[in-house]
């Protein structure tokens, strides 16, 4: 059959208020600008710009951010057939403050879990190449196990899967579940994206570069991207080992919400147009550093076949 989707994204479709003042706890923000948010949508839009044919796999509200939400997805070229707008839950919010380090956030969850199986239909997993999911999606049922399914089934038909494991202790509270269903999700060999960061609020300590790819290496994982911030990324795969690339200076940075999965994106654009390892680590690096420069979305117009 032929691909006619580059990736499908599977998770979270929120709205991200985001202060106005930099560097300011929530606590003391007074205004919020209003953003198209969730890693899963994030992905999505930023591959449509970067010419790939993205789909969303989501639950909304049917109310007022809801249409905004889907409206927004579909200006930017996202495909919204797997939507899901419910009459049951209103749309979830998080409130996030801009940062030049790693924000603080408050979340209010309703709709963006509740996705059924019927919206992942196996007819539309065959036409895809990359299934791709997060920690964030995989927190709260049903969508959890409507999730891992489609998650399997992918594998069976020769998809690659991928995940971002964006973990988080506010999220997810129950860190020993959150390790089991990562180790089932792993077992569909996803490429795994995940930061120092991800990996601290995980395991509630610190270890080592190879002691995190070893651990994920062995539940399944057919490639790791430890995102490292400044100090670079470290890489794993079966037939490279691992390896390390430094960081490139970004220069005006404006907000790292949003930054990781940018970074991801242009990896999975990589490894969609058959660029080795490096080379998808080196397109991921340049379009994190553009998100970095840029609040909101990524700019149109991304010439990535000049990098």
């Amino acid at each position: 059959m032929k691909k006619t989707i580059d990736i499908i994204c599977a998770g979270e479709l929120l709205i991200d208020f985001i202060g106005n003042e930099i560097n300011t706890p929530i606590s003391e923000i007074e205004n919020y600008s209003r953003f198209l948010g969730g890693s899963p949508t994030n992905v999505a839009i930023y591959g449509a710009k970067l010419g790939l044919k993205t789909t969303l796999a989501a639950s909304c509200g049917n109310d007022g951010l809801g249409h905004f939400m889907v409206e927004k997805l579909n200006q930017n070229q996202v495909t919204t057939t797997l939507i899901e707008k419910t009459n049951d839950y209103p749309s979830s919010v998080i409130f996030v403050s801009k940062s030049n380090a790693t924000p603080e956030f408050i979340a209010y969850r309703q709709a963006d879990s509740h996705i059924n199986e019927a919206q992942i239909p196996d007819t539309v997993l065959e036409e895809a190449q990359i299934f791709h999911t997060t920690c964030f999606a995989l927190s709260k049922i049903p969508a959890r196990e409507t999730i891992l399914k489609k998650a399997k089934k992918a594998l069976q038909l020769g998809l690659q899967t991928s995940i971002d494991l964006n973990f988080s202790e506010k999220i997810w509270p129950d860190r020993k579940e959150a390790i089991e269903v990562i180790a089932a999700y792993l077992g569909t060999k996803p490429l795994v994206k995940l930061s120092d960061d991800d990996c601290f609020r995980l395991f509630n300590e610190t270890k080592s570069d190879e002691e995190i790819i070893e651990y994920f290496r062995n539940l399944g994982a057919s490639a790791i991207c430890l995102t490292k911030g400044k100090n670079g990324v470290s890489y794993w795969d079966s037939q490279l080992g691992i390896l390390h690339k430094e960081a490139p200076f970004v220069e005006n940075i404006k907000d790292t919400t949003g930054a990781g999965d940018a970074f991801w994106t242009g990896f999975l654009y990589g490894k969609l147009k058959g660029k080795t390892p490096l080379e998808c680590i080196t397109i991921a690096q340049k379009i994190a550093a553009i998100k970095l420069q840029h609040l909101g979305h990524l700019p149109d117009n991304i010439q990535v076949e000049k990098f």
